[in-house]
């Protein structure tokens, strides 16, 4: 684990997204609230965030940090595909990159569990950081051609 003992505290966050590939079919049933399980966006939003919290836990090195605040949003606004982004902060000596990306992975397995009674097939797709700032190496914004 790399020690950040001596790094000092700022205040950090960053952005992820990620899309869970499914049919229009599902789409429909999602924006209707009819997905037999339930209701997948608030289920999905607060997996997203009980993972943020739970990070070190998942990811071996990854160091337990006092996260400030979580945000997970889902879009259902696209045909074909469910958009999810995470945002998290925090006033600590690393960043908060791997809890975004984290808060994607789980919001969207949940979008998977929920639906995959209707479309087998969907998937998780295209989880990326699109930004992050603070700390020593400040800002920092995905290129567009990435």
């Amino acid at each position: 684990m790399v020690d950040v003992g001596q790094k000092e505290i700022s205040v950090r966050e960053a952005t992820a997204s990620g899309r869970v590939e499914t049919t229009a079919d599902v789409l429909a049933a999602l924006r209707a609230g009819t997905i037999p399980k339930g209701d997948v966006v608030a289920a999905a939003r607060l997996a997203g965030i009980m993972a943020v919290k739970r990070t070190p836990d998942l990811i071996p090195l990854c160091h337990p940090i006092g996260i400030s605040g979580a945000d997970v949003e889902l879009d259902l606004t696209a045909d074909s595909h469910v958009v999810i982004q995470a945002s998290v902060r925090t006033a600590d000596r690393t960043g908060v990159e791997m809890e975004a990306l984290t808060a994607v992975a789980a919001a969207g397995l949940t979008v998977i569990d929920m639906v995959k009674g209707t479309d087998p097939a969907a998937s998780i797709e295209g989880i990326k950081v699109l930004t992050k700032t603070g700390g020593k190496t400040g800002d920092w914004v995905r290129p567009s051609d990435r």
